[in-house]
């Protein structure tokens, strides 16, 4: 599968990496320091490249969107068609202090921050995924917690585009949970930020997953 990371850091490009892994190839795009990203690409392996926003999205199926939320209407609005694209998103709110709130933009569309890229991007298939998890874990070695696998929630509308984002999921070493349609992501931006800060507040930040226990 052809995957376009558009916000190369920590969180992107630590999941870029992985895919390569798994065999998929990546576009890393969108990062402050350009020399970097192409470092990035090269330690990621053969099946990676580094390209610009533009180049990510038209190259890929699936693109994977990681940026501050400033950033969020103009790299959508610049990066060219995203018409039947796979978007994933961990887009946040929270400020690198962790203050802040997930919910919704600053822009006239009240709706969680999944709802208003589908809003503005209306034909790509959204899915919000990846935002209950630490960038640090993503980077080590293994997502294992002992014996146990963290879950990552995931919603969306399209039944086939979830059904992908599932299997990239799992690919990462997590549990992948479906929580239902992109409404839900209102739900899951709001427990990202009761899940981040009380991982700082109880000083277990970034050591810590979530799982969805079944009896």
């Amino acid at each position: 599968m052809k995957i376009g990371v558009v916000g190369s850091g920590n969180m992107g490009g630590g999941l870029g990496k992985i895919w390569v892994k798994a065999g998929h190839q990546v576009i890393f795009s969108y990062s402050r320091d350009e020399s970097k990203l192409y470092q990035l690409a090269a330690s990621a392996g053969d099946n990676a490249k580094a390209g610009t926003p533009e180049e990510a999205v038209y190259q890929s199926d699936v693109v994977m969107l990681a940026v501050w939320v400033p950033s969020l209407e103009e790299i959508i609005h610049t990066t060219g068609s995203l018409d039947d694209k796979i978007i994933i998103t961990c887009v946040s709110g929270l400020q690198p202090d962790f203050t802040g709130q997930t919910i919704g933009i600053a822009t006239n569309l009240k709706a969680s921050i999944a709802e208003t890229i589908q809003q503005l991007a209306p034909k790509a298939k959204v899915v919000e995924a990846f935002n209950i998890t630490f960038a640090e874990i993503i980077g080590s070695d293994s997502r294992q917690f002992g014996d146990d696998r963290p879950s990552v929630f995931y919603c969306g509308n399209d039944a086939e585009a979830k059904n992908i984002v599932a299997g990239l999921i799992e690919e990462c070493g997590y549990e992948a949970v479906d929580a239902g349609d992109l409404i839900v992501a209102r739900s899951l931006e709001t427990l990202a930020t009761a899940w981040v800060q009380f991982a700082v507040t109880s000083k277990l930040f970034p050591n810590l997953g979530l799982k969805a226990l079944r009896r």
